[in-house]
């Protein structure tokens, strides 16, 4: 009898013995001439193999009665091919024995790509199964160009192609070349949205992750189609809706389509939205006798009437669980459990605790962290080993970890332990680069050309530390800032930070002093709440002014040459080799300006904190919620200046239309010295722009109207500022392109300044010339926002409505202004 087997590739290898007759499927090549004969599995002789023993291939064909039969030798010959380790593999009968003959795979010497430059040998290396040294197998061949394509298709290059070429080398050795011709990237040309009626299509597109092409597209790469991101998007959308109250809603489909004339998909998302809900009514129910309600009511995070919101609700299940775990009931669980009312149109909401499956968290497993240490992880973890399993505790560690941007996916599974109370839970995560080098540069119209060089990592040497290094040069700035952050300070969940910084500010057309400080900061930062954060601070700095010496020459504290009277100016140092024409004809800094240059550098040391109420939707581009702040700083612990200051400040959004959002701005401010010591001008309050548009830097407020001064501005200790804008997308442009259109109205004021208005130098009392006044300022204006790849820009168009001139008394008095600035841009990039 003479049987040989051989595997067609791709097809699945089966055999049927009936009696003598030897049946196989397409698969398998079986010739035999007469009936199989039992064979001994002693008896059995091996021929063609190199580097597989010979013995090895005899472990395929034991039996347990130490006979071989055709099921036998049919399981053994598959189990050979199953090893991968051989072409082919052919049995038969001589002189009573059973002679296996095989044919061994060759050894793959070496793996190589051509033509691939999008993807480097070192990535597609790690991503083939083939390996150097290893066994070549044809299947797995096929799996690795499945692979390849896979990768470039994610890249969006759809038109991949890739040829696996064997090479064949002496002593049955193979160079395997998967030559690749990538194509051209397939960009996503057109989304669409059929069945949105609450959400407009550039809303929607605005929810997702997927963008169109346009002509930035070489600075992004969402564009690119990638059916994965598409079907993240379908959950993106679904859990929108969900947070504006439509309960039924369901992503019908989400379909990319190929379209050859526009070479680009099309993306299609049909949704149902259904009606939108309200909450109805809200109870919490305990079926924990021990278990308050009254003392869980607190946590829950919506009202009768408004707007069913599952973010909310899934909030305020956390903070239940929270809550009753902290009072000793671990393994209290809270479901929701929401009541439709479909002709009403509310959802009656019950939250309702039970005592849950007692289980105990046996092991935490974290995989794919290569470089995050393992305690990074595991301090996102409210609950650890041993500790009562918690299902709202482990969903929010999810949620922290993917809040962290270390990770590009994060997964949390569980499994059975090794009792029927134990459970253990599975961190995957896939890890992604958290260093940054960029290279940024800018202009406004205040501080003229800049750039900035910095190096930061967020996560690093995988301990979860924040640092940065940063240098910037400008026309009329430079400085070197370096921050350190440690967001688990002491073990807590308490973010410590170290600022050390140097800047140094020019003088300008504004100003006429140049500025120099250096110090440090040191801060703390924790959340009280979901929404409302604490930071306190210390910081320390040294600070100097200097003055160009045509803006110094006609007085100086060893010889007041002239000094303003009613009449003029009085010389009193007789032989004065200047005339007061020419004194003042290069301009002059205010008497105030001037006392500070006399009082040397100071060093100002403070006590502060920041107190931050926060319920945007989106930090980045919000369309709801409010951001308010209050800060206050206590400077007098050591120093030279002492003095209190408070300011705060509150934002609204509000979406008025489907893409109008309207945006009103309230701020306000206070600054008083304490203890013996006067307020300096440059402890003042200086306003313009970032109060009320259409006014230059320190364009606002008291001033100094000296004739023949600069008319430099004094500041004050008191400001209020309010400001309200509509923002809406111009839909004439593509929305990826991110440009918005602003209109704006702003008003505000500063006043009340108290520093220095006189000085006494060699028995002269000099005086300064003040604007004191009180007047409101406002303006209107329009804008352009553009979050384009390249940083943020802005510009805007402001008409001052109110402005406030003065005029200076005596000889060569002039009105002196408001300083306005129509026009005012500001932006940046990083590459």
């Amino acid at each position: 009898m003479g049987l040989s087997v051989r595997v067609i590739r791709g097809l699945t290898l089966s055999l049927v013995f009936l009696g003598g007759i030897v049946v196989g499927t397409a698969g398998v090549t079986i010739s035999s001439s007469t009936p199989a004969m039992a064979q001994s599995a002693n008896s059995i002789v091996v021929q063609g193999n190199r580097r597989v023993e010979a013995e090895t291939i005899r472990s395929y064909f034991r039996s347990g009665s130490g006979r071989l039969g055709p099921v036998e030798i049919d399981e053994g010959l598959k189990a050979l091919y199953a090893t991968g380790l051989f072409e082919d593999v052919r049995t038969s009968n001589t002189g009573g024995r059973l002679v296996v003959t095989v044919v061994e795979n060759p050894v793959i010497n070496q793996v190589a790509f051509e033509g691939n430059k999008k993807a480097k040998d070192d990535q597609l290396k790690l991503e083939v199964q083939s390996k150097a040294r290893g066994t070549l197998s044809k299947p797995t061949v096929q799996s690795d160009v499945q692979r390849i394509i896979e990768i470039y298709q994610r890249s969006g290059r759809f038109d991949v192609t890739v040829t696996p070429k064997i090479i064949e080398l002496p002593n049955n050795r193979v160079n395997l070349v998967f030559e690749i011709k990538e194509g051209d990237k397939t960009g996503v040309k057109d989304i669409r949205f059929v069945g949105n009626k609450a959400f407009s299509r550039s809303r929607l597109k605005d929810v997702i992750k997927t963008a169109e092409s346009n002509f930035l597209s070489f600075l992004q790469t969402t564009d690119i189609y990638d059916p994965d991101r598409v079907e993240a998007d379908r959950d993106l959308l679904r859990r929108f809706y969900l947070k504006y109250g439509y309960a039924d809603v369901r992503i019908i489909s989400a379909v990319g389509e190929y379209d050859p004339s526009k070479k680009g998909f099309i993306i299609t998302f049909t949704i149902d939205e259904g009606p939108q809900y309200r909450v109805g009514t809200v109870d919490v129910i305990s079926n924990v006798r021990a278990i308050d309600t009254g003392d869980l009511r607190g946590k829950v995070k919506l009202s009768p009437g408004s707007v069913y919101n599952a973010d909310l609700v899934e909030k305020s299940v956390e903070a239940m669980a929270i809550e009753a775990a902290k009072r000793g009931y671990a393994f209290a669980n809270v479901r929701p459990r929401g009541e439709r009312k479909v002709d009403t149109r509310t959802i009656n909401l019950a939250f309702v605790v039970e005592e849950g499956t007692r289980a105990y968290i046996e092991r935490i497993n974290i995989r794919g962290n290569n470089r995050t240490r393992d305690y990074v992880i595991r301090r996102e973890f409210d609950i650890s080993e041993g500790d009562a399993y918690n299902r709202a505790l482990i969903d929010r560690a999810e949620r922290r970890l993917k809040n962290l941007n270390y990770f590009k996916t994060v997964k949390i599974t569980n499994e059975p332990g090794s009792a029927p109370d134990r459970v253990v839970v599975n961190v995957n995560v896939e890890e992604q680069s958290t260093g940054e080098f960029s290279i940024a540069g800018g202009y406004s119209t205040a501080d003229g050309f800049i750039a900035e060089a910095s190096v930061a990592d967020r996560n690093l040497m995988g301990r979860g530390q924040y640092a940065k290094a940063a240098v910037t040069y400008g026309q009329r700035t430079r400085g070197v800032d370096l921050n350190f952050v440690e967001p688990y300070l002491l073990g807590y969940r308490m973010a410590g930070g170290v600022d050390l910084f140097w800047r140094k500010n020019t003088a300008s057309n504004s100003v006429s002093y140049s500025m120099e400080t250096y110090g440090t900061n040191l801060r703390l930062g924790f959340a009280l709440t979901e929404e409302l954060s604490f930071s306190p601070r210390y910081s320390i700095y040294r600070q100097k002014i200097t003055l160009p010496d045509q803006y110094n020459n006609c007085i100086s504290t060893a010889s007041p040459m002239f000094t303003p009277t009613p009449s003029g100016y009085n010389a009193h140092q007789p032989g004065a080799v200047k005339p007061l024409d020419e004194c003042y004809a290069d301009g002059e800094a205010s008497l105030a300006v001037r006392k500070e240059l006399a009082n040397g550098p100071v060093t100002v040391s403070m006590l502060g904190y920041t107190t931050a109420y926060n319920t945007l939707d989106n930090n980045k581009n919000p369309t709801s919620g409010l951001y308010a702040e209050l800060k206050q700083d206590l400077a007098g612990v050591g120093g030279d200046v002492n003095f209190i200051r408070t300011t705060a400040e509150a934002r609204t959004y509000y979406e008025v239309v489907p893409d109008v959002v309207g945006v009103l701005k309230l701020q306000g401010g206070n600054i008083a010295g304490w203890g013996s010591k006067d307020l300096r001008m440059l402890d003042h309050f200086q306003m313009g722009p970032n109060i009320v548009r259409g006014f230059a830097s320190n364009g606002i407020g008291p001033r100094d109207i000296t004739p023949g001064s600069n008319n430099d501005s004094l500041g004050g200790t008191k400001f209020w500022g309010a400001s309200l804008e509509v923002q809406t997308p111009l839909y004439f442009l593509p929305k990826e392109i991110g440009i918005k259109l602003a209109a704006f109205a702003d008003a505000g004021n500063v006043w009340g300044y108290e520093g220095p208005t006189s000085w006494s130098v060699t028995g002269e009392t000099l005086q300064v010339g003040l604007d004191s006044a009180t007047n409101i300022r406002s303006s209107v204006g329009v804008g352009l926002i553009w979050d384009s790849p390249l940083g943020p820009l802005r510009f805007d168009f402001a008409y001052p409505l109110k402005k406030y001139c003065s005029i200076s008394t005596g000889v060569g008095a002039t009105e002196v202004c408001d300083r306005t600035q129509m026009f005012r841009f500001g932006g940046g990039t990083k590459f």
